[in-house]
């Protein structure tokens, strides 16, 4: 049996398309590596970056039991000092233990809640600047408030409804 060749423009075709595997990983070797010397450069200027928000909050659960377990109480005196150190550790253990099982199942939500945090600081943001504006500036924002004013015989601060 002889083998048959394949004709000369097949392998021209499969030379070409190991040229494009190869550029398009190179391409994406370079945005790599790319990408990992940006994330470099910025974790030396800007620090380490967050974690998610269940890490930040174990972190913060951890830090206030840390603290908290390290407050000596003068007003309970010398004799009550060790008891009630040990009931706030106790306090404080007890509130990890509830609160760690809740990060572990969850901590997607609570990126979620970070997520709607952020958004209900930007609305309030934008309210805040709109009002500070139209303090400085002298704008009230009712500029139809005239034009509503009843201007009958009454001298009064009411407003005429249209009911029709």
């Amino acid at each position: 049996m002889s083998e048959e060749l394949p004709p000369s423009d097949a392998t021209d075709r499969q030379a070409d398309d190991e040229v494009r595997a190869t550029d398009a990983d190179a391409w994406a070797t370079a945005c790599a590596e790319d990408l990992a010397a940006e994330k470099a450069r910025r974790r030396t200027q800007y620090g380490p970056p967050p974690g998610s928000a269940a890490e930040e909050l174990r972190k913060l659960v951890d830090a206030v039991a840390d603290k908290l377990s390290t407050i000596q109480s003068p007003l309970l005196g010398a004799v009550a000092g060790p008891a009630a150190q040990q009931v706030v550790k106790q306090v404080v253990e007890q509130a990890k233990a509830a609160v760690e099982p809740v990060i572990e199942r969850n901590p997607d939500v609570f990126d979620h809640l970070a997520a709607a945090g952020n958004e209900i600081l930007a609305a309030y943001r934008s309210a805040v600047q709109n009002q500070e504006r139209r303090w400085t500036t002298g704008d009230s924002g009712d500029h139809d408030l005239d034009e509503r004013r009843d201007r009958g015989d009454d001298a009064g601060p009411g407003e005429r409804i249209d009911l029709d």
